[in-house]
């Protein structure tokens, strides 16, 4: 059975092409995925079988061989030290809003820095 590497797919088309290992490019209709799979990332490896269609090679009865590595899963922070760090900005928050109840603003330097720290810990939240 051939097999190959996805080189784009788009999800709004509904196709995209394989760069198989013999060389060609084969067209992958979304209905030939596997059931329950709607898109696949490029550099996916699939096998496959292939029928002549109106387009040239056409993949048809795809499996999914090995995916892609995630970016997002390299790049997520380690569960301890994202926790340590949430611990840190429990206390500085707490700081900030025991200064707010006694009518102390931060600086606009301090409040840069808290925000600064915040979206930083909600990118990482996100990753998870």
């Amino acid at each position: 059975m051939p097999s190959g590497k996805v080189k784009w797919f788009s999800l709004e088309k509904g196709f995209g092409f394989i760069a198989s290992e013999e060389g060609e490019d084969v067209y992958l209709a979304a209905s030939a995925l596997p059931a329950g799979v709607s898109t696949v990332k490029p550099g996916t490896k699939l096998e496959f079988s292939v029928a002549d269609g109106r387009r040239g090679p056409q993949a048809l009865s795809v499996t999914i061989l090995e995916a892609p590595p995630s970016l997002a899963e390299n790049s997520r922070m380690d569960g301890d030290d994202l926790a340590a760090i949430i611990e840190d900005v429990i206390k500085i928050l707490d700081r900030l809003g025991n200064g707010l109840r006694h009518g102390r603003f931060p600086t606009s330097v301090e409040s840069g820095r808290t925000a600064k720290v915040l979206r930083g810990i909600a990118d990482q939240i996100e990753k998870l």
